[in-house]
């Protein structure tokens, strides 16, 4: 419960600071919005030719959209040092939340928000409901599927930047998966043969993220439920797992550290 309340302070502070900028804060929003539905176009001009792909029809896509969307968008709104952890880490700036009686890997995930994040949440939203999936059984499974992707990316990308405690500075890597998570969690796994829907479950989870949940929100299945949450919780308990080992290695920066 403390944790829970610590998380909403810290949630309240990044949106006054965003409301100091709130011309920019909105822009960022509105831009989001638009840049997904740019994106979109190309399965609306796919779909005017072909009325489905091995299953998939533009609305099971819209619903696709709109799970991956808000999952991306409630992590980088709520936890957006999850894409920042291996400068965090490199540049000795753990020190500030290691000296602080909080969890410091939950304190350093949540102490920045990502406003173009409540963009992708709107836009994932309105494209759930667009998808003609509404309903009340439908949208507890979408709350469900977004609640886990939000797990998988932040785990995903925990595992990757920690990685820096060995390696160095792996910010570049770490890019590089981030990107891979993002796009192929757009696309049908339908669409891949055995051995690459094998990695986009397991090695660059975005199946996790993207089609399995759609299949899920489109049809309840066990295995689709068990997979989704399987899929989550393992990688959250590597995630900190790994963080947790990394922290044995952990150099500190030497540098006093203010965090605003």
């Amino acid at each position: 419960m403390k944790n829970i309340q610590f998380l909403l302070a810290l949630w309240k502070a990044n949106l006054q600071a965003s409301m100091e900028f709130r011309a920019a804060f909105l822009t960022q929003v509105v831009f989001m919005i638009l840049n997904n539905g740019a994106y979109f176009v190309f399965w609306i001009l796919y779909f005017d030719k072909f009325n489905e792909v091995r299953g998939w029809t533009l609305n099971d896509m819209m619903l696709l959209f709109g799970i991956a969307a808000c999952s991306w968008g409630v992590a980088a709104y709520f936890f957006g040092n999850f894409t920042m952890l291996a400068e965090i880490i490199v540049k000795g700036r753990l020190d500030y939340y290691l000296s602080l009686p909080k969890p410091a890997l939950l304190h350093a995930l949540a102490s920045r928000s990502i406003g173009s994040g409540m963009g992708d949440i709107i836009y994932g939203v309105g494209s759930f409901i667009l998808s003609g999936y509404l309903s009340p059984e439908g949208f507890a499974r979408f709350i469900f599927c977004v609640f886990t992707g939000v797990c998988i990316f932040i785990a995903f990308l925990i595992i990757v930047q920690s990685l820096s405690f060995w390696l160095g500075n792996t910010t570049a890597l770490s890019q590089i998966a981030l990107s891979a998570l993002l796009t192929f969690s757009l696309y049908p796994s339908a669409l891949f043969n055995t051995a690459t829907k094998f990695i986009l479950l397991t090695l660059v989870p975005a199946a996790l993220i993207g089609s399995v949940p759609a299949e899920f929100v489109r049809s309840f299945a066990w295995d689709g439920f068990l997979q989704i949450t399987a899929g989550a919780l393992i990688l959250l308990g590597l995630a900190v797992t790994v963080f947790r080992s990394g922290l044995k290695r952990y150099e500190s920066g030497s540098a006093i550290q203010v965090e605003v």
